[in-house]
């Protein structure tokens, strides 16, 4: 693999990237990561000069995401007579940009690969610094151009409830950081050291089950219970995205919603406190339309509220005339007493971006760009604890969840998957809710559209869902959030860009030491 050049080099890498991300949410194939990075490192140890170490991460990260992010071309495809052309443009596109961080990475590790020496002991070093290079860079994508921290290698471990226990304290890049080091490390068996070659094998190894004891551990001495006198009904109304906006049936589906609501609970369980509807569940302006207030509040449970996302826009008379995609929380007597605006939009989605060049519509319905909200904030809303709310895939962004001078009691996610069909988008989009649960310490409650829904327990684990195209409700109590804050919730990711420079400091050092 080392010696190999050409276009084989390029297509062996793709190959290995495509590898790759068959160990990610939902198929977990993790195995697959060990043969998927070692190999990569033995085609930067073959790299003739930076060039060419760019290139084995760029052909390996086109493999890896367009792979793992095939499902976006689903959501061209709702109005396909309109967009359905630029499926392979969408998908193929955004690969070839997500792959320029895993070609930075291989970049920025390659003077580490220059370096090392024929000892496995020390040649361990390159490993270090690749893992620390990687997960960088899986940072810098969670910010730069509105940030896509999607299909984090770290998330592989959502198929165990103990090893996401240390995203409490490292977060999700801790968690790649460690997966990389020990996927990669396989590599230094080649570097002809004999049986000391065996010795950075084990070692990750261990560190692996101590990772995953320790997770045991916390989830045995788990905190549980949960907030007296709420009960929570999950409105899951499976509507195709393609049918969702026509104008003739939208009074249908918003019935629908209303009937779901009002269904009596499984026999000898307690009624619902609380109703919860998924984003854009009510396809009109809401908070100006006191008709369809008066509906939603003759549904509401005594004394709670119906929550459901909408969009909202400025009074009639306003110009310029602006749109948020909003949630709004409704009492029994037709007042929104609780409003939230999304902040962090999703480009061609909800705007376009550099709308005076681009002559283009977005794909939602509507021809406003949606604008964005002030941010994170948290709600206090009747009968329930203090809450977070997040729509969509703001529920990704590690650290960037929860208002930091209010911090909630709970997170409530409302997205609308039915874009995507049943792929693995909506399986990777929970999977991320669930390590935002772990990283913050808090219960986090998801509805959507047509799947999946669910509820979530402070420590990542499903409590109650709703599988992807299931017509329904879902009735759960609220779990707790802990009683104290993670060492992540408190830090952030400061923990973990100690945690990358201690162990790409380590190896840089280990080389450095060889080489004198």
């Amino acid at each position: 693999m080392r010696s190999v050049r050409g276009w084989r080099r390029n297509l062996l890498a793709l190959m290995l990237g495509a590898v790759a991300s068959a160990a990610l949410p939902p198929i977990y194939l993790i195995f697959l990561l060990v043969p998927a990075f070692t190999a990569l490192v033995w085609l930067i140890d073959g790299a003739k000069g930076p060039g060419a170490a760019f290139a084995v991460g760029w052909w390996f990260g086109l493999g890896h995401f367009s792979t793992g992010l095939y499902w976006i071309g689903n959501a061209l495809l709702v109005d396909a007579a309109r967009f359905g052309w630029l499926v392979p443009f969408a998908v193929m596109g955004l690969a070839t940009v997500m792959a320029v961080f895993t070609a930075l990475a291989t970049l920025a590790a390659r003077p580490a690969f220059a370096a090392s020496a024929t000892s496995a002991v020390w040649g361990a070093g390159r490993i270090l610094v690749l893992a620390a290079a990687w997960t960088s860079l899986e940072w810098v994508r969670s910010w730069i151009f509105t940030g896509f921290p999607w299909n984090l290698l770290g998330s592989v471990w959502l198929v165990s409830d103990a090893m996401i226990q240390f995203a409490a304290f490292a977060g999700v890049y801790g968690l790649s950081l460690l997966t990389v080091s020990v996927a990669a490390m396989p590599a230094v068996l080649a570097d002809g050291a004999g049986r000391s070659a065996w010795r950075p094998v084990i070692l990750a190894s261990a560190v692996l089950v101590a990772v995953w004891s320790g997770g045991m551990a916390r989830l045995g001495g788990a905190e549980s219970g949960n907030v007296d006198g709420v009960r929570l009904r999950l409105v899951q109304s499976n509507i195709p995205q393609a049918k969702k906006w026509i104008p003739d049936l939208r009074q249908r589906f918003f019935k629908k919603h209303l009937n779901l609501s009002v269904a009596p609970p499984a026999p000898g369980a307690p009624p619902p406190t609380h109703v919860i509807w998924g984003e854009t569940a009510a396809t009109f302006f809401l908070a100006n339309d006191p008709v369809k207030l008066e509906m939603i509040a003759a549904s509401t449970p005594p004394g709670g509220l119906i929550i459901t996302g909408a969009p909202r826009t400025t009074p009639e008379a306003t110009r310029p005339r602006r749109v948020w995609n909003s949630l709004h929380a409704v009492d029994a007597q037709a007042r929104v007493i609780g409003t939230y605006d999304k902040s962090h939009l999703v480009p061609f989605g909800e705007y376009v971006p550099f709308r005076k060049f681009l002559k283009m519509s977005k794909i939602t319905a509507g021809g406003t760009d949606f604008s964005p909200g002030p941010g994170n904030r948290t709600l206090v809303l009747t009968g329930l604890p203090p809450v977070g709310p997040l729509i969509c895939y703001e529920v990704i962004f590690p650290g960037a969840v929860t208002d930091p001078r209010d911090r909630p009691e709970w997170l409530l996610n409302l997205t609308n998957d039915g874009w995507y069909g049943n792929s693995s988008g909506p399986y990777q989009h929970f999977a991320a809710a669930r390590l935002r649960a772990v990283e913050e310490g808090l219960p986090l409650v998801r509805v959507a559209n047509t799947g999946i829904s669910g509820v979530i327990d402070a420590y990542g684990r499903t409590v109650a869902r709703l599988g992807y195209g299931v017509e329904g409700t879902l009735d759960s109590d609220l779990p707790r959030a802990l009683s104290g804050s993670t060492p992540f919730a408190r830090l952030g990711n400061w923990l973990t860009a100690l945690l990358i420079l201690a162990v790409g400091g380590a190896g840089a050092l280990s080389l450095n030491r060889k080489k004198s």
